[in-house]
């Protein structure tokens, strides 16, 4: 038996080969992710290591911010005096180290990173732990010249001599570019700025006697953990943290971590659509390599093979093919985490692809993937296989399956797609967003697998729908390929199940984000009053400078700003909620439309005053009049009044949990020195809104990192950032495309195969070669349409009840994007078309004769 199986497995190993494809694809994108991020991990890891004092001190941060505020903590710098006297510090420096610059070239052109990594100024203070080295020119002296890394330097065509503009919270100043530096360890993407130190202090922060941290170097003998117990001693731990060069590693790694996980996160879906997809064509692919070696298998049992022989026979041919597309998924998986480290070294990021970490759990999981995804996919077909009577070997040979009843299908269908219509309608029931969520996640899972178990049901109903057009449009050939694509549900449902499960996900994912589009613009439309919006990307904050810019400029009537910032509000009932609030000039009315439940503006923005949502109040017990401690950034506490609730149609009102927001008076009391994270302006009487824009474009042509922005740019600012979210679910359909197609490919060519002998007989008597690929291209074309109508249906359902829950976060809008939809239903012909290509042509080059004998 063992010997029959290896022979069977080589003789059937082209058509094994596009099956192995689904594995090779699956297990090389979780291979892949894993190598990336270890590789990553490890790299950064050393970095941190390398370059973190033994000790620092930085200030204390008692809130984490969300959405920045632009106000950087600050220490004295002087305390490195009072650090450096405490036994057992060797050095003790004061350090700069600013986040959010912003460097101009001469022709007003930011010079730092487009991939959101960031600018950073950083103070000339090199020791044998810098990250970098000055390779060219010398040190900064004074406050009118710095250092550039040359990554940047190179990439913006930068050169010691030319000029720069810095844009910093203090405000702009000009300096000129006197050395540049290399990376001596791994590059992390950003662009940085070295300042002569007093420079740094004064330019970057606006105070010569403070710092960012401090820098510990540990005497000889003296442990890291020894020498922060010291500093901390003599210091105190109420204003200041102290970390030992471990614990700063650790920390930078968390902060890098999000980044990795959004990448491995990513990867992994795409193997777990590679996984899903490939189910189903190895399913089939073994279901129809059975059904062909009917005789055969019915001629082993005839010799005396049992039934679990049979079986382990057809699990061993599957185990060999997970191994064979689990070591080839390995090795694709190597190239592609080398191809991201490469896309990560145009981003700007340097990682060297010869240090690449393959750590035992990487082939581990790989072949976990690839051998169980097999194994499971094959054990239905193996079990059909040990159920072949020996007489079958006395049969001709019969395709299996055709005529069983689908009764069981039937019942384990209706109950698992009952269970998933309850779960989705109690979605939409349902009126807590997290419930909501997890029925909907609940529906969509049981939903899917209902389809799957039922879709043969579905076949000929559905298909003589859509292939109704053929006999009318084709004739006897188009008949003929109706006919065929109805011969076998079970194949024909399985073959339309790949594809119908990435266009399930898509048409899902386009009705919620046209749903969201469509929401956003009516929210804007309704509470964005302001003529322009002046703003950066990703609410990054600008100086002051930037607004004083925008007031004096001709034709500007009225500016409002706004900031965020970080909060901890104890609320009646117990809870205490950390969040970002906002903060606005007082004539909010004349730029916002915003709707109270109770109260207005003028008593929101009141000293000593805020707003909230009225939802999220009256959850946590908060009414108007009703007074609550607020912890602000640095430790400082104020117990404000609310003083008006909003009716935002989101619950979350500018974007913020509770939409909480107080007067810019209130936050520059107890948390000064933020900056605007937008300015709203309205037209002076006289002015038209080109002029408007004109001038102010004029006027922010020095300041790279902000935008002028009307109603409609805002809407697409918005619409960009959901667009991010559907490309990726684009890209999933893309996969899940390739593997769909080469589960026709695959069906088509053993179908072919199948019918070796009718094909003859068809051409002898009388089917012309054009007719025949015409028919195997009709029947490809209505099995990928048929999957692509249940994907829709499905998806559809899916988006409606998405919508459902993001109403009952405000986005109440509905959208159905029928462009997409009947694009993607085009697209479904379109793959049936490709995918018949082979298949057809080689069906074409048969030799009539040889069919006709074909056994």
């Amino acid at each position: 038996m063992l010997k029959a199986t290896f022979r069977s497995f080589l003789a059937h190993k082209g058509r094994l080969l596009l099956s192995a494809l689904a594995v090779i694809l699956s297990v090389a994108f979780v291979a892949g992710s894993l190598i990336f991020s270890d590789t990553v991990s490890r790299t950064f890891d050393r970095l941190f290591a390398s370059t973190a004092a033994d000790v620092t001190v930085t200030p204390k941060q008692n809130l984490d911010e969300a959405i920045p505020s632009g106000i950087t903590p600050t220490l004295p710098a002087g305390l490195a005096e009072r650090v450096a006297a405490v036994d057992g510090v060797a050095d003790a420096r004061a350090d700069v180290d600013v986040e959010g610059i912003t460097v101009a070239d001469a022709d007003n052109e930011s010079v730092g990173p487009t991939t959101g990594a960031p600018t950073l100024g950083i103070d000339w203070n090199p020791t044998d732990r810098s990250p970098v080295e000055l390779t060219s020119g010398r040190a900064p002296r004074g406050d009118g010249e710095v250092l550039l890394d040359s990554e940047t330097a190179d990439r913006r065509d930068v050169a010691i001599g030319d000029p720069l503009t810095v844009i910093a919270q203090p405000g702009s100043f000009r300096v000129e570019v006197v050395g540049i530096v290399t990376f001596t360890t791994t590059n992390p993407g950003a662009a940085l700025v070295f300042f002569d130190p007093p420079a740094a202090r004064a330019r970057l922060l606006g105070d010569p006697d403070a710092a960012t941290s401090i820098s510990v170097d540990a005497a000889e003998g003296v442990s890291d953990p020894q020498l922060k117990e010291r500093v901390a001693a003599a210091l105190g731990t109420a204003d200041y943290e102290l970390r030992t060069a471990d614990e700063q590693a650790e920390s930078d790694a968390e902060q890098l971590g999000g980044f990795l996980d959004v990448i491995k996160y990513v990867m992994l879906g795409f193997a777990g659509i590679a996984v899903l997809v490939g189910v189903f064509l190895i399913v089939n692919t073994f279901s129809m390599l059975i059904a062909q070696r009917t005789r055969e298998l019915g001629l082993l049992r005839a010799l005396g093979a049992d039934r679990r022989q049979v079986r382990r026979s057809v699990l061993t041919e599957a185990l060999l093919l997970g191994l064979f597309g689990s070591t080839l998924g390995l090795l694709t998986g190597i190239g592609l985490a080398a191809g991201l480290m490469e896309l990560m070294g145009l981003l700007g990021m340097n990682i060297d692809a010869t240090e690449m970490v393959i750590g035992w759990g990487t082939p581990v999981a790989a072949y976990a993937v690839g051998v169980g995804v097999t194994f499971v996919a094959a054990y239905l077909p193996a079990r059909r296989a040990a159920g072949v009577s020996p007489m079958a070997a006395l049969a001709d040979a019969e395709i299996a399956g055709v005529g069983r009843p689908l009764r069981v299908r039937a019942l384990v269908g209706a109950v698992i797609g009952v269970a998933g219509g309850a779960a989705l309608v109690g979605c939409v029931l349902s009126s807590d967003t997290g419930s909501a969520a997890s029925l909907l996640g609940l529906g969509v899972v049981l939903t899917l697998i209902a389809t799957v178990v039922a879709g043969p049901l579905l076949v000929r109903p559905v298909i003589r729908v859509l292939g109704g057009a053929f006999p009318a449009l084709f004739g006897s050939v188009g008949r003929m390929s109706q006919r065929n694509a109805l011969r076998n549900p079970r194949r024909t449902g399985a073959t339309a199940a790949a594809l119908m499960v990435g266009l399930s996900l898509v048409g899902g994912m386009s009705v919620a984000s046209a749903s969201m589009t469509k929401s956003f613009d009516q929210q804007i439309d309704r509470t964005l009053g302001a003529d322009f919006v002046v703003q950066n990307a990703n609410f990054v904050p600008f100086p002051a400078e930037v607004t004083d810019a925008v007031r004096a400029t001709e034709g500007v009537g009225l500016v409002v700003r706004a900031q965020f910032t970080p909060v901890g509000v104890r609320l009646p009932d117990g809870d205490r909620v950390e969040t970002t609030a906002a903060a606005y000039d007082p004539r909010l009315d004349e730029v916002a439309n915003v709707p109270y439940a109770e109260g207005d503006t003028a008593a929101a923005l009141a000293d000593g005053r805020m707003a909230m949502d009225r939802d999220f109040a009256r959850d946590h017990g908060v009414r108007v009049g009703t007074a609550l401690p607020v912890e602000f950034q640095g430790g400082r506490t104020a117990e404000l009044t609310v003083g008006a609730l909003t009716d935002q149609e989101t619950a979350d009102g500018f974007g913020t949990q509770g939409g909480m927001y107080f007067g810019l008076a209130t936050l520059e009391r107890y948390a000064p020195g933020g900056q605007e994270a937008a300015v709203y302006v309205n037209a002076a009487d006289g002015t038209s809104d080109d002029d408007l824009r004109a001038a102010l474009e004029r006027t922010l042509d020095p300041y790279p990192q902000v935008q002028v922005r009307d109603l409609a740019d805002y809407k697409q600012l918005v619409r960009d950032q959901i667009a991010v979210l559907l490309y990726l679910v684009y890209a999933l359909l893309g996969l899940a495309i390739v593997i769909a197609v080469l589960g026709v490919v695959n069906t088509l060519a053993l179908s072919v195969v199948e019918r070796t002998r009718e094909i003859g007989l068809l051409r002898a008597i009388g089917l012309g070669r054009r007719q025949l690929r015409r028919m195997i291209r009709l029947e490809s074309v209505v099995i990928a349409v048929f999957g692509g109508v249940l994907g829709l249906a499905l998806g559809l359902v899916w988006g409606v009840c998405i919508q459902q829950v993001l109403a009952l976060e405000g986005m109440t809008a509905l959208a159905i994007p029928w462009g997409t939809i009947v694009a993607v239903v085009i697209g479904s012909a379109v793959v049936g078309i490709v995918a018949a290509l082979l298949p057809a042509l080689r069906a074409s080059r048969m030799n009539v004769l040889a069919a006709i004998a074909h056994e």
